[in-house]
Order: structure tokens, then C-alpha cells, then sequence
């Protein structure tokens, strides 16, 4: 049984940061999230006042919105022990990015801190914070290769912590991708400034996945997975393409990404 981190003798309270894509797109994730957290013994809130966590207006260079957006978020998740998101990318902005937006203002700059402090990735938090070494998923018969996210890898260090809950998952079998490393294209923003940059970034990745033999991509973050489905979709290939909360929580009896969807 997982030893659980507890204040003052009771459960963690952890805030999940939904973000915007799996609110919009993706909502599975988020109820993958909220099971994967309640079953390694955290007490689960989703405070309603939460919206995007900024990225996009840091990225566009719009400091003035992502500041008042970050105060949003830092007044949203005080209270929990823990936040965490679903997804490198919104936790990175949170942990690595909100103390130096705020840092200038001496009333927000101890409570960004404070936040930066307590958020987490997902799968880093139930491997490194919770302690989890196996979940309790009925099994995923498939042979899957793994995209390792720019923001979770390289600002959180999420790499090997999926990797070893997906060995837990019965009929899981995980072939390295070639460049796993290597960003998809997508990049937030970066895929509207630089589409054709951003089109054969995804071309070489697509074709990179299509080259391992794999039955199903899975990835921990949607905005690089929503990217990668759709050009594989394009180019008519049958990889199913999930975000890895979905198989290691057993949520995977609905469409794949971009199934269903136009092309």
C-alpha cells in the first residue's frame, strides 16, 4: 500500500488543474486524472474559479494578461496541498514561470512561490510525491510507443516515472520511439507563428511512430497529442493515439484521439 503524504495526520487535498484542452476537447483526461489521485488517497477538489494557466498570453509576449490570469489561478488553488495538472506544459508554466512573473509585486510574489512549490505534473506526482509503483488498470493489449512532451521533460524531468507505471498495466508492451526527445511541432503558439516549420516537425514525428510498428502513441500531454493524431489521421495511419492518464487509470473504452473527428 502506498504511504501517503499527509498534513497533520490526514489525506493530501489536492487541487486538479484541469487546463483548458481537456476541459474543451479531451474531459476523459481529467476523470482518468481524478480516479488515478482518489486511488493513491488523495482527497480531490476542482475549484471552479480555474481557467487557462497563461501560456498562450506568455508565449504571444502579452505580459499584462498573463499576470492578472496568474493571480486568477494563484488565488484559485490556495487552500490544497498539492496542484496538479494532467499535462507538463500547464504545470511547467505554473512551477517554473509564475515566480518570475509575480516577482516584481511583493503581495503576489511569496503566494506564487508558494504554488510554484506545491504544483506537479501528474504522473510525476503519483510516482515522486505519492510514492504509487503500480495502478490498478484492467490491462491495454497493445503495443505502444511513448512521445516525451518538451515541457515535461525538460523543465519537470517527466520521463522515466510513465514508463514504469505503463510496465503495471497488463498487455502493455512499450517499444522506445527514435527521437522520442524530439518536439512534435506543436509548441503552443509555435505551431499558429511557424505552421510550415511546425508541419514537418509532426511530418518526421508521424512517420517516426509509423516506423516503430506500434499499435497506440501515448504522451502526457493532449496539445501534443491532439498534433500528432491529427497528422496521423492524415496520412491514414491506424496508431490509436491516448494520453497515458487514460491506460494507466483503464478509461479507454471510448474513441482514440481524433477518432470521429474531421480531418
Amino acid at each position: 500500500m502506498t504511504e501517503v503524504p499527509a498534513r497533520d495526520g490526514a489525506p493530501p487535498r489536492v487541487g486538479l488543474f484541469v487546463t483548458c484542452l481537456v476541459d474543451l476537447f479531451r474531459p476523459t483526461v481529467g476523470f482518468s486524472a481524478l480516479k488515478l489521485l482518489e486511488d493513491a488517497g488523495c482527497v480531490v477538489e476542482v475549484p471552479q474559479a480555474q481557467t487557462c494557466c497563461g501560456q498562450p498570453a506568455y508565449n504571444s509576449g502579452d505580459r499584462a494578461d498573463t499576470v492578472a490570469i496568474a493571480r486568477n489561478v494563484v488565488e484559485a488553488f490556495e487552500g490544497v496541498d498539492y496542484v496538479v495538472a494532467p499535462s507538463g506544459s500547464c504545470a511547467g508554466m505554473i512551477r517554473k514561470h509564475y515566480p518570475d512573473l509575480l516577482a516584481d509585486d511583493p503581495r503576489w510574489a511569496a503566494r506564487a512561490g508558494d504554488l510554484a512549490g506545491r504544483t506537479h505534473e501528474l504522473i510525476s506526482f503519483l510516482a515522486d510525491v505519492m510514492g504509487v509503483r503500480r495502478v490498478d488498470a484492467p490491462g491495454f493489449d497493445r503495443t505502444v510507443t511513448y512521445h516525451d512532451s518538451c515541457s515535461g521533460l525538460r523543465e519537470l524531468g517527466v520521463k522515466a516515472q510513465p514508463r514504469a507505471l505503463l510496465k503495471s498495466v497488463e498487455g502493455v508492451r512499450l517499444k522506445e520511439l527514435p527521437g522520442a526527445e524530439t518536439c512534435c511541432g506543436f509548441g503552443g503558439t509555435f505551431c499558429v507563428k511557424y505552421p510550415e516549420i511546425s508541419n514537418r516537425m509532426v511530418a518526421d514525428k508521424a512517420q517516426a511512430i509509423a516506423d516503430t510498428g506500434a499499435d497506440a502513441l501515448l504522451a502526457g500531454d493532449l496539445g501534443c497529442l491532439m498534433n500528432m493524431a491529427g497528422k496521423l489521421k492524415r496520412l491514414e495511419s491506424e496508431v490509436e493515439v491516448r494520453h497515458v492518464a487514460e491506460v494507466l487509470a483503464g478509461l479507454t473504452d471510448g474513441p482514440a484521439i481524433g477518432v470521429g473527428e474531421p480531418r
